[in-house]
C-alpha cells in the first residue's frame, strides 16, 4: 500500500475507534450513575437518566412500566431512602453507525443475586438517555425445572387471563 494513503487511513480508523470508545465510555457512565442513583435513593437523578417515554420491564410478568407508572411505583422506595442496588459486573455495548442509539446487556450483582439487564439508549440533545430497560433474574439451567414448579400455578392462571383478554 502507498505510504501516502496508509497514514491518513490509519488516522481515520484510529479516530473512529476513539470516538466509538468515547461514546461507549459515556454510555457506561450513564448506566453506572443510573444504578448508583437507585442505590442512593436519588429519584431525580435516576429518572433524569431516562427518556420521558422510557419503559422499564421488571422481573414480574406484569411489570411493563411506562415511565410515569414506573415513577409512581418507585417513588415510595426512593422516599424511604432505599430503592435497589444493582452493580454491573459485566457489560456489552453496541451502537448504530450514526451513534444515535445503543443497546446493551449486563450482568448485575443485586439483592436478588445475579440478574441480567438489557436495554436501549438514545441520544437526546447530545446526552445518552435510557429508553428501554429489561431486568431478568438469571436462573442456572440446572435449576429451571425447580423454578418452573415454584411459579407454575401463578403462571398458569396468568396465562389463562392473558389469553382470554386476547380473544376479546
Amino acid at each position: 500500500m502507498n505510504n501516502k494513503l496508509f497514514l491518513p487511513l490509519l488516522l481515520f480508523v484510529m479516530g473512529n475507534m476513539t470516538a466509538q470508545t468515547t461514546e461507549k465510555q459515556k454510555i457506561n457512565e450513564v448506566l453506572d450513575s443510573w444504578h448508583k442513583a437507585a442505590a442512593n435513593a436519588d429519584f431525580d437523578t435516576y429518572f433524569g437518566k431516562m427518556t420521558k417515554d422510557a419503559v422499564f420491564i421488571g422481573t414480574d410478568a406484569m411489570e411493563n412500566w411506562q415511565n410515569e407508572e414506573f415513577r409512581s411505583f418507585s417513588k415510595p422506595y426512593f422516599d424511604r431512602g432505599k430503592a435497589w442496588s444493582f452493580t454491573a459486573v459485566q457489560r456489552n455495548i453496541y451502537m448504530n453507525e450514526a451513534k444515535t442509539f445503543a443497546w446493551f446487556d449486563e450482568l448485575l450483582d443485586t439483592q436478588m443475586k445475579i440478574c441480567r439487564g438489557s436495554g436501549v439508549l438514545k441520544k437526546e440533545n447530545g446526552q445518552w438517555k435510557i429508553a428501554h430497560y429489561v431486568l431478568s433474574i438469571a436462573v442456572p439451567n440446572e435449576n429451571v425445572d425447580e423454578l418452573v414448579q415454584i411459579k407454575e400455578k401463578k403462571d398458569d392462571a396468568l396465562l389463562l387471563e392473558l389469553k382470554a383478554k386476547q380473544q376479546n
